[in-house]
């Protein structure tokens, strides 16, 4: 064979399959690459799209977080202020009690007084009448007077 006629051969084999890998083949390669590609630039867009998502979480996540904390601030000193305010009351409860004590127990105490000094009236006067009755029965004389007179006093 003539090389001429074989590379005539090869070259119309070689132009056919050319045509047909361009009418074939290559269209669903060239589509399944741009798929392919739209796949990776969906998949990077997704990616920024979730990069930016978690910088607005995390900036949301910051402002609950401040704002809870504000709020446990609030709370805690709404808390203080009421703890204060029922040991005020409490103060207040307690102070007018013992008040209400003392004075209970100065009224339990003059009537005591009253008592006693009703009491002591009672015996001094019946001491009273029993030094006269004894004085009256004997004999007047400055040294039995005497006598009955420190009789008296030691019995007080």
């Amino acid at each position: 064979m003539d090389i001429n006629a074989t590379i005539l051969g090869q070259a119309i084999t070689f132009a056919i399959l050319v045509l047909f890998t361009m009418k074939f083949v290559w269209p669903p390669l060239n589509k399944m690459m741009e798929e392919r590609a739209n796949k990776i630039a969906d998949g990077l867009a997704a990616a920024e799209k979730g990069k930016h998502e978690l910088a607005v979480a995390h900036a949301k996540i910051a402002e609950e977080l401040r704002n809870v904390h504000v709020r446990a601030t609030e709370i805690m000193a709404s808390a203080e202020k009421r703890g204060d305010q029922i040991v005020g009351e409490a103060r207040d409860k307690a102070i007018s009690e013992s008040e209400k004590i003392i004075a209970d127990a100065r009224t339990q105490i003059e009537q005591e007084i009253m008592r006693a000094k009703e009491q002591l009236r009672s015996q001094v006067a019946t001491l009273a009448i029993k030094g006269a009755e004894q004085i009256l029965r004997s004999e007047v004389s400055p040294e039995r007077h005497q006598m009955l007179l420190a009789d008296i006093k030691a019995e007080l």
